[in-house]
């Protein structure tokens, strides 16, 4: 299928491994120019060479999303080499300090805000006026289903719940625009480097069974191209009447009905 994005220019935060990297190759597969963000820069070479091969333009700038200046450099760096914005995947997350309310500072409350929600929000705020102005404009942003049912670590479920919520209410108020918002909630995804790899690599065979056996109905963690997919289909014109939904992509791990 022709997603009919040819052309456009992508950015995509925390690229340079993962369920970012694996984003970025798809747009770029599909004929995007594509910038991606990472705090290593030792890692976005690599990836920025993988992009390439695709045929389009590529970029890799090392900005950690929760430094304000370091999202504009990475917007203007991006406008500079490849040109207007038309899509955004906001995937770069994670949780910073403790997991329950008890171990939870108020500082891990805040950068655990800033990765998940307040990057996302200050990265729209440079790109939405072009996209409005253009009439055309993608925003995915890569929540978890943690953000939509119980969960992960408490400030975690909290902020990606939060991101889902932005996204809602951003999808309302600029389809009229032709600017679409959506969120994808990805499960338990396998990659190099992951929090579930390193889940798998440091405990027991038995324990990761059971783990799997308990909340995994396909029988193994997921992997980063089925998100990827999903993903580019939502930046894409042949998604043009989806806006303010949130897309389970998990293997049929979570639970609720809705």
């Amino acid at each position: 299928m022709d997603l009919g994005i040819k052309g456009k220019v992508a950015m995509v935060t925390g690229g340079s491994r993962g369920l970012g990297r694996q984003i970025a190759l798809t747009l770029a597969r599909e004929g995007c120019n594509v910038a991606v963000c990472a705090r290593n820069a030792e890692g976005l070479q690599p990836v920025v060479q993988e992009l390439q091969q695709y045929g389009g333009k590529a970029v890799g700038v090392a900005a950690d999303i929760t430094a304000e200046a370091d999202l504009k450099r990475f917007y203007d760096e991006t406008v500079k080499e490849l040109g207007p914005v038309s899509i955004v995947v906001n995937n770069a997350g994670g949780t910073r300090g403790g997991r329950d309310f008890a171990t939870t500072t108020d500082k891990d409350w805040m950068d655990t805000l800033n990765i998940n929600l307040l990057g996302a929000v200050k990265l729209v705020r440079l790109v939405l006026p072009g996209m409005v102005e253009r009439r055309w404009g993608r925003v995915v942003s890569v929540s978890s289903i943690f953000g939509r049912e119980h969960g992960g670590a408490l400030s975690y479920m909290t902020t990606k719940a939060a991101l889902i919520a932005f996204s809602k209410h951003m999808a309302l108020a600029y389809a009229k625009d032709n600017v679409l918002f959506n969120t994808v909630a990805p499960g338990s995804i396998r990659f190099p480097g992951g929090s579930w790899d390193r889940f798998s690599t440091t405990n027991s065979p038995a324990v990761v069974k059971e783990f799997i056996d308990h909340n995994l109905p396909m029988g193994r963690f997921g992997w980063p191209e089925p998100i990827g997919e999903m993903v580019a289909f939502l930046c894409s014109d042949r998604a043009d009447l989806i806006a303010g939904v949130s897309i389970n992509v998990d293997g049929g791990q979570s639970r609720s009905l809705f």
